[in-house]
């Protein structure tokens, strides 16, 4: 089995494609390096730099490569950002679906495993929130998923593609032995932002909207850690591999926290303060959004490790003092040495 990992130079798709070749399997990567960083790749992982909607890429590195599986990482992230610019968002991840999955069905892959959102669900009207519930995004960037959602499950009818659709909720923390970790400049991630806060890398952290009919008046999310999350792909390649039935699976632990209850995490296995600004809501947030979990743990063989918010924050934290590190000897790209 060979996986075409598509964005496996960012943030999440690295860790897949660590996970792949750590767990024996065939691994060749598509990124355009717009957020990614080539020496994430693993070594001897081949990496062809270019988009994962560019047709003739793809069927290329499919027919070269022998792949019979895609994980489809490729995508715009950032809910404010989407609000602004739509149009890219729906560019670079309902158009990009719709050219990789057009590929797909001519070279006749079997196997697709899409990265998806809590964010279609909107503000849900019950947590917490099981994978039946409506679908109302608040932003563009929910919204292009849902539509890639969409356009899956009619190719998966017309074609006898199957597939997994993950719906993630809050990915954070990075690989246990800082091998890697999230790296763009400007990210949004809280956790993040928490963290170079607590590295001095950023002044404070803004806290949106301390008025939510939530115990403390933050919003609340469910954090996963990005290396389980990562192994929910690989039980979600052995489902399909197993012959299960085309799905879409929440992705989280079932347990919220606040947005204060992370930044207190952060200040707690750093050890050191950092300061936090209350401001205003800001568009296209939910207030609370908690994974209902029951299905892809009675679907997957998937036990996750690391479900402690104070270790996914110790992870984070781990990886953010390496990059420092990095930046100061002049050389972000060594921080995978």
């Amino acid at each position: 089995m060979t996986v075409l990992v598509t964005g496996g130079a960012g943030y999440i798709g690295s860790h897949m494609a660590l996970a792949l070749v750590e767990a024996g399997q065939g691994v060749v990567v598509i990124d355009n390096l717009s957020t990614g960083f080539s020496p994430f790749v693993p070594q001897g992982v081949p990496l062809f730099i270019g988009d994962a909607g560019d047709e003739n890429l793809v069927e290329g590195v499919i027919a070269a490569h022998d792949v019979d599986s895609i994980i489809h990482f490729a995508g715009s992230v950032v809910v404010p950002e989407s609000i602004r610019d739509p149009l890219s968002y729906y560019r670079n991840n309902t158009v990009t679906t719709r050219n990789l999955l057009n590929v797909a069905v001519k070279c006749r892959i079997p196997r697709f495993i899409f990265s998806s959102t809590a964010a279609v669900y909107g503000n849900p009207d019950l947590v917490p929130v099981a994978e039946d519930a409506a679908t109302r995004p608040l932003s563009p960037y929910g919204m292009s998923k849902l539509m890639s959602e969409i356009m899956l499950h009619d190719v998966a009818a017309a074609h006898g593609l199957s597939y997994v659709a993950l719906r993630y909720f809050n990915v954070a923390g990075a690989d246990p032995q800082a091998r890697v970790g999230l790296a763009t400049t400007g990210a949004t991630h809280l956790l993040k932002l928490a963290v170079e806060a607590a590295t001095g890398q950023r002044s404070h952290v803004e806290i949106y909207g301390t008025d939510y009919p939530t115990p403390d008046g933050t919003c609340i999310r469910d954090f996963i850690h990005v290396s389980d999350l990562v192994q929910a792909h690989r039980g979600a390649l052995a489902y399909l591999a197993g012959g299960g039935a085309s799905a879409t699976f929440n992705c989280g632990y079932g347990r919220g926290y606040s947005v204060r209850d992370v930044l207190e995490a952060v200040r707690r296995v750093a050890g050191r303060p950092f300061a936090v600004k209350e401001t205003e809501r800001r568009p296209g947030d939910i207030m609370t959004m908690i994974a209902d979990t029951a299905k892809i743990h009675r679907a997957f063989d998937w036990t996750p490790r690391y479900d402690d918010l104070d270790t996914i924050a110790t992870h984070a934290l781990a990886w953010e003092e390496k990059l420092v590190r990095m930046r100061a000897g002049g050389d972000l790209l060594r921080a995978t040495a």
